[in-house]
């Protein structure tokens, strides 16, 4: 098992640790017994996950002499909102939940985003662990304290910066993703290559066959890959004043994408396409050689993810949910681009007209 140490300065106890093994769910509790204690534990879970994991977790926990508890919620975005945040409070109060529980956000994205911000102003706060059960989750949203829930106008708009205690990724999790969750993740490994290191984007080039087939070598070593970039700049910068705004690279159309399309675009999915379109707007701006933009394009088609736009997208629904984003400053929305493959920066503002040709130019 590996073991990777967020040093954030404020706190002492938001610094925490990333552990990253296979198979690892009997350590996870003798970690949770021994580093975290608590009078209770909440497992917070989804119905699929509970059904694959939820109950092994619980019964692992029970077993060790935890007293713990579990609550499920409904898969997919839609519990992502206030009044799911509101109906998981008042199940917690039911459950006897108080300021000495510990709540457990096992699951992908919703789950974390979700607990996270739940346990962030329940009774003021209480402490919570992240163990993500996605791809997406294991290198992206369940690190680095982000937690949010959705409004109608737009994606994440409620949140709060809330560090977990820990994070515990078992790489065993992946093996029963379905293919489409399984590609969301990949989107955000490519996202690391494309802002970060470009040796991490060449071997995506060269090895995309092997990753999407799970090769557990590969997965473990993207997996850590990520983390350590992650954490690195979530280190810097933990509240996004600065360097960590460029983890948001292709998320800023990619989210109004999603929201446009009634999330009938998956997370992946819309960061996809909103990768590739930063980087079409990179290059229509003089910033990025045409070259690096189709190597974009082509990793993420070999990934199994789309790289082109629906034609029966409102394009005017999706501008509409560029003016809610939540990153915008002095009414500007300003995208995180790329000068190559490896070296982002954060434009000052594109006008509407450059965004909506490039959207439509990906219609085609």
């Amino acid at each position: 098992m590996k073991t990777l140490k967020v040093h954030l300065d404020k706190k002492a106890q938001s610094s925490h640790e990333i552990r990253i093994g296979r198979n690892i769910l009997d350590r996870m509790v003798l970690l949770l017994a021994k580093n975290h204690k608590a009078s209770r534990y909440g497992i917070i879970t989804d119905h699929h996950v509970n059904r694959l994991y939820g109950k092994a977790l619980l019964e692992a926990m029970s077993g060790a002499g935890l007293n713990a508890f579990l609550l499920e919620i409904p898969a997919g975005e839609a519990s992502k909102t206030i009044a799911a945040a509101m109906d998981l409070a008042g199940r917690l109060l039911e459950a006897g939940a108080d300021r000495g529980t510990l709540l457990i956000a096992l699951g992908g994205g919703v789950v974390g985003d979700l607990t996270g911000f739940v346990a962030s102003v329940y009774m003021r706060s209480v402490p919570y662990v992240q163990i993500p059960t996605t791809l997406v989750g294991q290198v992206d949203s369940a690190i680095g304290g982000k937690t949010a829930v959705d409004l109608p106008q737009g994606k994440n708009l409620l949140g709060t910066f809330y560090q977990p205690r820990a994070v515990f990724a078992d790489l065993r999790f992946l093996d029963t993703l379905p293919e489409r969750e399984f590609a969301n993740g990949l989107a955000e490994i490519i996202k690391y290559g494309i802002i970060d290191d470009e040796k991490l984007f060449q071997r995506l080039e060269e090895d995309m066959e092997s990753v999407r087939h799970r090769d557990p070598e590969r997965l473990s070593a993207l997996v850590e890959t990520c983390c350590r970039i992650k954490k690195s700049i979530v280190e810097m910068d933990e509240r996004e004043q600065g360097l960590r705004r460029i983890l948001n690279f292709g998320h800023t159309l990619g989210h109004a994408l999603e929201t446009a399309s009634g999330y009938t675009l998956s997370h992946g999915e819309g960061v996809a396409l909103g990768m590739i379109a930063a980087a079409r707007l990179s290059v229509k701006m003089k910033y990025l050689p045409e070259s690096d933009e189709k190597r974009v394009e082509k990793v993420i088609a070999g990934a199994g993810l789309p790289v082109r736009i629906d034609p029966s997208l409102d394009a005017k629904a999706v501008m509409d949910g560029l003016k809610m984003d939540k990153k915008k400053r002095n009414n500007v929305v300003h995208f995180v681009l790329i000068r190559k493959i490896g070296m982002p920066f954060v434009n000052g503002g594109i006008e509407d007209e450059t965004i909506r040709g490039v959207l439509e130019d990906m219609k085609a």
